[in-house]
């Protein structure tokens, strides 16, 4: 059985049956707040961070697979450099580690995979005992966690306090909510809250939009929700998470990469010396098959931003 981000333990049937052991087991799975401090301060960090989510995208869009794929390998590689620190900009080390996150969570979604299909035809190619050997340096890291908690292991729970019967109006609130958090990813502007944080925001945020008039109801309901109400402090970091997803929606699902240009440029000259030198670095474990830059980036998918007509909802 492939690993389900939506279910992400094992010992479950049902969500439901435990949702105590995701909101406990969550913090095992948090970022130090000392990467997130590292990524705002320090611009070749953060350029570092952002190119190897880019070539991640790259790996995903060669093999066409499941963007909760992509997703997971980013869980990867953000956990990776929370506990290991960001790399020195070095491009062949950075595509490596694209390549081994990918690899890992494919291995763990079970999807059948070619390491040279993740690659494909461009830059540096690595071979599978490369791979293997990196592979074996983040699972360590990681402390073999790799049943990731995500927002998409709180979704279920969450979208059950709405109380909406109609399964059409609760498949495009789940699906807005997964697109908005695909679009967060990219940025680091939610990589402080927890997983269950992101999830209620993101679905807090699909609602404003799809279901205006009952927004006020589904807000009240996260709320007061027992695992909301007793953290502390919990309610302002879900109003602090909210105002951030609001605002990542309202400049659109190429926010992320363009704030990450701009906040990069500083780096970009740092960078872009690192790698004009380093492709000229031989390894045994890899070939260079030619400059050229012109891989796929993955676009997601956006459903319409229409709202729902009031008489189709249930009342809450």
């Amino acid at each position: 059985m492939d690993f389900d981000l939506e279910n992400p333990l094992t010992h479950l049937h049902q969500l439901h049956s435990d949702d105590a052991s995701l909101f406990l087991t969550e913090s095992d799975h948090m970022l130090s707040p000392s990467y997130l401090h590292t990524l705002l301060s320090s611009p070749s960090d953060f350029a570092v961070r952002r190119d190897t989510v880019s070539f991640i995208s790259q790996c995903c869009s060669n093999s066409n697979i499941d963007p909760h794929l992509s997703y997971l390998a980013v869980n990867y590689l953000d956990r990776f450099f929370s506990s290991q620190g960001v790399p020195k900009p070095k491009p062949w080390v950075l595509r490596l580690l694209a390549v081994s996150c990918v690899s890992l969570a494919a291995k763990m979604k079970q999807v059948e995979h070619n390491l040279f299909d993740f690659q494909g035809n461009e830059g540096f190619i690595f071979d599978p005992q490369t791979v293997h050997r990196m592979e074996v340096l983040i699972l360590g890291a990681l402390k073999w966690r790799m049943r990731s908690i995500t927002p998409f292991s709180f979704i279920p729970f969450f979208i059950s306090l709405f109380k909406l019967r109609d399964p059409p109006l609760l498949q495009a609130l789940k699906g807005r909510a997964t697109e908005i958090i695909f679009i967060a990813q990219n940025g680091i502007e939610l990589l402080e809250f927890k997983a269950s944080v992101i999830a209620a925001a993101a679905l807090l945020s699909a609602a404003h939009e799809l279901f205006p008039i009952q927004y006020p109801c589904f807000r009240k309901a996260i709320i007061n929700c027992s695992y909301v109400k007793k953290e502390e402090n919990e309610e302002e970091k879900l109003v602090r998470c909210l105002k951030a997803v609001e605002e990542i929606v309202i400049n659109g699902h190429e926010r992320g990469m363009d704030e990450m240009e701009e906040r990069s440029e500083t780096a970009g000259n740092v960078l872009d010396h690192h790698f004009s030198s380093s492709e000229s670095e031989n390894t045994s474990a890899m070939k260079n098959r030619g400059d050229k830059d012109g891989g796929k980036k993955r676009k997601v998918g956006y459903c319409n931003n229409q709202r729902v007509q009031t008489r189709e909802i249930q009342q809450c």
